[in-house]
């Protein structure tokens, strides 16, 4: 139990030091200058993480068609992967948004890495940050632990959906550097998911 503490610890610093090392320094040690050109945003990608991102705009989501659909994108974001088809940060964050709608735990883990990635690229630091930490709680939630961040909200069968258990550890100005609401904010917006 303490092992899964400790990892989520690091993996919170790493993504804050990716954050703090970006803003501080223009090279690092093990950073060597790139002679070859400017990598593209995969088009791909972008099409996938949009498709993602439309298919969970609507007031009423149908599952039967979304869930196809996601286990689809997952699939093709995991072959990108493995062929070493990501390159950009915005091809990591975009990546990390798919595998964040994913069913594993392992894939929230990888959304959370790939995030930090993404981080490191220093294209997309505050969407990134709020991502790494919701694919964190996603994580934890759904091997049983509570979350950290209180990003992640679940129903009972057809009930409203309510914040998921919030464990110690994380304060409101970790939060904030990792751009999520705050535990008041939160549970503000689980009461406003009440309603509906």
């Amino acid at each position: 139990m303490l092992n899964h503490a400790a990892n989520a610890l690091v993996s919170v610093v790493l993504v804050l030091c990716g954050i703090l090392l970006d803003r501080t320094a223009t090279a690092l040690p093990w950073q060597t200058p790139s002679a070859s050109p400017a990598l593209s945003d995969s088009e791909e990608l972008r099409r996938l993480h949009d498709e993602d991102q439309a298919d969970r705009a609507a007031e009423a989501i149908d599952w039967s068609v979304v869930g196809p659909r996601d286990h689809a994108r997952l699939k093709r974001v995991k072959e990108l992967f493995e062929s070493d088809g990501l390159h950009t940060a915005n091809d990591y964050y975009r990546s990390a948004m798919i595998l964040q709608h994913g069913e594993a735990p392992e894939d929230f883990l990888l959304a959370h890495e790939f995030c930090v990635v993404a981080i490191l690229k220093a294209k997309i630091e505050r969407e990134s940050a709020w991502l790494a930490a919701s694919a964190e709680d996603r994580f934890l939630m759904n091997i049983g632990r509570p979350q950290r961040f209180g990003t992640q909200f679940r129903s009972e069968g057809a009930g409203p959906l309510r914040l998921y258990t919030i464990g110690d550890g994380v304060t409101d100005e970790l939060r904030r550097l990792m751009g999520v609401h705050s535990l008041a904010e939160a549970r503000a917006h689980e009461v406003e998911l009440s309603k509906k």
